[in-house]
């Protein structure tokens, strides 16, 4: 049993090292965040009236109040918040409010279509909806095929349908919650410095 425990040990020394590099992990969920949610923001930003309109329309949009101030809110969070993040400025701080803006686009927008971003009736997770999106699916390659070039149109990939549920969202929050207990990381960012520099911490 003393030799099991010596040797479980050694491996996990050996692991130790490896966090000499525990930087890498959040860089690189920085890195595949920021672009995402800058052009999040800026899409919201440049169609300003266009998605203040959507924000507070109760028929076609989202219904909510005060569309203007929310969708400023919304694209700025997103757009500000993704240049934070790529160079690792008040990276724990950000990230709070752009969870609440993931909540709120995975309640408002893309809870009703259920987990799925793209309709996979192959999927345990697939509900009705997806389901349902298959013989649509399948009439669009028809038409394709009939009327237009199939073969091209498909040279880079298959035909889709966006089924808009949540996984997105979801996963952008996981990745936030990540970095709001890790922060931004060693040496890859500016929050590591300023720590390292003005509170002493390594």
């Amino acid at each position: 049993m003393a030799s099991l425990i010596e040797r479980y040990n050694k491996v996990h020394d050996l692991l130790n090292h490896s966090r000499r590099l525990d930087g890498l992990a959040p860089l690189l969920l920085r890195l595949y965040l920021a672009p995402v949610l800058m052009q999040a923001g800026y899409n919201k930003l440049m169609h300003f009236e266009d998605t203040a309109a959507w924000f507070g329309n109760p028929d076609w949009g989202l219904g909510l109040p005060m569309p203007e101030l929310m969708a400023a809110l919304a694209a700025g969070t997103e757009f500000f918040g993704g240049i934070l993040l790529l160079v690792g400025l008040a990276v724990r701080w950000i990230s709070i409010p752009l969870m609440v803006t993931m909540v709120v686009a995975a309640v408002t927008v893309h809870l009703e279509n259920g987990w799925l971003a793209i309709a996979d009736t192959s999927s345990w997770l697939a509900n009705e909806r997806v389901m349902e999106s298959a013989e649509r699916l399948a009439r669009a390659k028809d038409i394709l095929r009939e009327h237009g070039h199939y073969d091209w149109l498909t040279g880079r990939g298959s035909v889709v349908i966006l089924n808009n549920g949540i996984e997105f969202a979801a996963t952008y929050f996981i990745m936030l919650l990540s970095l709001f207990f890790t922060g931004a990381g060693r040496y890859f960012s500016i929050d590591y410095w300023l720590a390292r520099r003005y509170r002493g911490e390594v």
